[in-house]
């Protein structure tokens, strides 16, 4: 009767490995992860520095390019349709409503 034990034991020992190793893959997987997402952010981190720095060396460089302009805002207008002024609808008339005549009103 020794024999089946024997066999729990070791079937409980090998689910127990697997556990284990499974663990062991996932816990790796998630350190390599952590790794590659700190390597590309000291990676970005140091090209926005160097960037910043070539950037306010040009500011001193007369002949440098320039950098980070920012378009002028437009005019605010009357008109209240912005999508008028961006030729996405036509202008609604800047006529006023007509008034109502005497005669409807009766």
């Amino acid at each position: 009767m020794k024999v089946p034990h024997r066999d729990k034991d070791s079937a409980e020992r090998a689910q127990a490995d697997q556990v284990r190793q499974r663990v062991r893959v996932g816990m790796s997987g998630l350190a390599a992860i952590v790794l590659l997402i700190g390597l590309a952010s000291a990676v970005f981190s140091s090209v926005d520095h160097d960037a910043s720095t070539k950037a306010a060396a040009g500011a001193a460089d007369p002949a440098g390019v320039v950098t980070n302009q920012v378009a002028p805002a437009p005019a605010p207008s009357a008109s209240n349709e912005p999508l008028a002024e961006l030729g996405v609808t036509p202008a609604a008339a800047n006529t006023p409503a007509p008034a109502a005549s005497p005669s409807a009103a009766h």
